[in-house]
């Protein structure tokens, strides 16, 4: 008799970046010349998990870990922007699902983590949004110079696109 199984989830590494353990700037480097944090594209109708692994910033203390997590997106100014879904958490890492978004638009992800000990560390992520699921065009019956509608054997339109 087959019996059900729990599932165990685990979020995509390709969509997950680490803070940096707020480590000093040596002499000279201001934090413009810090690379931002980016995740990979997504397309506007893709509801993707988005992982950022604190665990640099709680290095050293291994009984600390994420209890909060707010998170703000710019641009936010039509229900077509990205959307910020379920947020988790487990040890150090905070996931966010995220949804929506226009095509050609870079969304900044403000995130805010809280920890149990009282830490608190905020990073931007950068989200590119592109369009790369394609609508074909709907076909249509192929027509010859004279106007006339091309035919199979069968007498069936021969349809170009879609």
């Amino acid at each position: 008799m087959a019996k059900a199984v729990s599932q165990h989830w685990r979020p995509s590494v390709a969509r997950s970046v680490a803070l940096d353990g707020s480590a000093p700037l040596p002499r000279g480097v201001l934090p413009s010349d810090i690379a931002p944090l980016v995740w990979p594209a997504k397309d506007p109708g893709d509801v993707l998990d988005y992982e950022i692994d604190a665990s640099a910033v709680l290095a050293g203390d291994p009984s600390d870990q994420v209890a909060t997590v707010a998170v703000t997106v710019v641009p936010a100014v039509s229900p077509a922007d990205v959307q910020v879904g379920r947020v988790v958490a487990e040890g150090a890492v905070a996931v966010l699902w995220l949804s929506g978004g226009q095509a050609g638009t870079v969304y900044a992800v403000q995130v805010s983590i809280g920890t149990l000990k009282g830490r608190i560390v905020g990073r931007t992520v950068l989200l590119p949004v592109q369009a790369m699921a394609r609508v074909l065009p709907a076909a249509v019956p192929l027509v010859a110079g004279d106007g006339t509608v091309v035919t199979d054997q069968n007498g069936n339109p021969i349809l170009v696109g879609g």
